[in-house]
């Protein structure tokens, strides 16, 4: 008989994404580069690849509430992540859950808008988020406009970052990322991060591409893998920054459109 080995395990909770880039698939492919053992809640099914978003098609409440039951009675995760949650209904049913199964390690990645301009997340489930999801957050991590979008506040300058963290965090987020890709920042990319007390900021080099779909989900699964192993936020957002840019320099060419990120290049290339 065979050694069994212990593993951390790690639970998405997404829309599943036909293309492969982003959502459950990204991931799960996440996950597996960092060795922890993926799960996943499917929230809704998406018609979609590097061009757009063709269609979304929504679980059925009751088969996201068995996915959850079945995850909570067998296999706790370490860390969790949440993903596309498509709507307000969905979102309070699954911050039940997770409350009702004490999990912990609760990364948000509030997914709104897909890199094609397809609406993910009716503006009724903002609501939503913010009164049911945020409290929970051991990390949220927005870009920029999901962060105007939960806070009201046009971010164009270093303050208004600052005032929008502070919003985020008052909601209920013990970290709060802010992702500064869509900033006007020329030759570099800053990532924003508040913890209620002091701030850091993470700076890389923008890559000159049009590959880069599941970056946002990418970067959360990355930290969320981290936290399953028990790393501290500071250490596991710093090692899931390292992590997606790896991802972005490193490209792959797939699809005619917006392709994805390189989520094997972490491993197969290495790092400094």
């Amino acid at each position: 008989m065979g050694q069994l080995i212990k593993v951390c395990k790690a639970l998405t909770i997404a829309g599943s994404d036909s293309g492969g880039g982003a959502g459950i698939q990204a991931d799960l492919k996440t996950f597996q580069e960092f060795g922890v053992y993926g799960m996943s809640v499917i929230t809704a099914v998406t018609a979609q690849n590097t061009t757009g978003v063709q269609g979304v098609y929504p679980v059925p409440l009751e088969g996201l509430e068995q996915q959850l039951e079945s995850i909570g009675n067998d296999l706790t995760p370490d860390a969790l992540k949440t993903g596309m949650l498509f709507s307000g209904e969905y979102i309070e049913r699954i911050a039940f859950y997770i409350k009702k199964f004490s999990w912990k390690n609760i990364v948000v990645d509030p997914v709104m808008i897909a890199k094609g301009g397809a609406e993910l997340l009716g503006v009724e489930a903002l609501e939503a988020m913010q009164k049911h999801m945020l409290p929970l957050a051991k990390v949220v991590t927005p870009n920029i406009p999901e962060a105007e979008a939960l806070t009201g506040i046009k971010i164009d300058t270093a303050e208004s970052k600052v005032e929008a963290a502070r919003v985020l965090f008052d909601q209920g987020a013990e970290y709060v990322v802010i992702k500064g890709g869509h900033m006007d920042e020329e030759g570099i990319v800053t990532d924003f991060i508040y913890d209620g007390e002091g701030i850091l900021e993470l700076t890389d080099k923008r890559v000159d591409t049009k590959n880069t779909h599941g970056t946002g989900c990418t970067f959360s699964a990355a930290l969320t893998a981290e936290l399953a192993y028990g790393k501290t936020v500071e250490s596991a957002i710093e090692q899931a920054k390292k992590y997606i840019q790896t991802a972005i320099e490193h490209g792959i060419d797939v699809g005619s459109g917006h392709g994805p990120v390189n989520h094997f290049a972490f491993r197969r290339i290495g790092h400094e």
